[in-house]
């Protein structure tokens, strides 16, 4: 499930309010109250923000954030009582995008989350399964290793993914990738090649970008 934000708190009741409050204004949103309890909830849904409480019921915000930051980037506030510049240091140093001290205000907590998630463009996305996009970084990880590509790679996946499961032809793709009707079909193919080297188990047998001979190719997810 694609949603917006993830509370990780284990206080039940503030949790449960501040999901309804920010599902009022349509930022939606889902909660959970355990780290474990996050753990499986990232496993099967993808959201683009997390809220997360540093004094969590079966560990601590701080062990969760760095488990986290392992397989994604997207934005992590934490939100706590505890107001030491330590604190506030750690959190930050770790991969914490803001700090949020309780008690908040519920309008000004859902100003900061509004700002965060546009200013992200709603973080970063599963367009396919494995396949996880930043296109605020331009960063791409597999199964969630990064890798590395250039310029072009990128903008050719991007526009793959965006289009998944759908036969996307070498006309249009040199018209929207390379905004070009007159690249040639080497180097399209060479890009392909590229891609695959870096993003295939096996790229003599592709699991993600499959060719459509005399077509195109498309980028298949492999949950459907």
């Amino acid at each position: 499930m694609k949603l917006d934000c993830l509370i990780v708190d284990d206080e039940i009741a503030l949790a449960e309010t501040t999901c309804e409050y920010f599902n009022m204004f349509e930022v939606k949103s889902a909660y959970v109250t355990s780290a474990k309890a996050c753990e499986r909830f990232m496993d099967e849904n993808d959201p683009s923000l997390i809220l997360l409480d540093i004094n969590l019921g079966d560990s601590s915000g701080f062990d969760l954030c760095k488990k986290l930051r392992q397989t994604t980037e997207i934005p992590i506030l934490f939100i706590s009582a505890r107001s030491s510049d330590d604190d506030v240091l750690i959190a930050l140093n770790i991969g914490g995008d803001d700090y949020i001290q309780k008690p908040y205000t519920l309008s000004i907590l859902l100003a900061k989350v509004k700002a965060v998630l546009n200013r992200s463009g709603r973080g970063s996305s599963k367009l396919v399964e494995q396949i996880q996009i930043d296109p605020n970084l331009h960063r791409v990880r597999v199964n969630g290793v990064t890798i590395q590509l250039k310029t072009m790679e990128y903008k050719l996946l991007s526009y793959l993914a965006k289009n998944k499961n759908r036969i996307v032809t070498k006309d249009e793709l040199f018209q929207n990738v390379w905004g070009d009707s007159f690249v040639g079909d080497g180097t399209l193919n060479v890009h392909i090649r590229h891609l695959r080297e870096k993003i295939e188990k096996n790229p003599k047998e592709p699991q993600f970008i499959k060719t459509v001979w005399g077509t195109g190719y498309v980028l298949e997810d492999s949950k459907q």
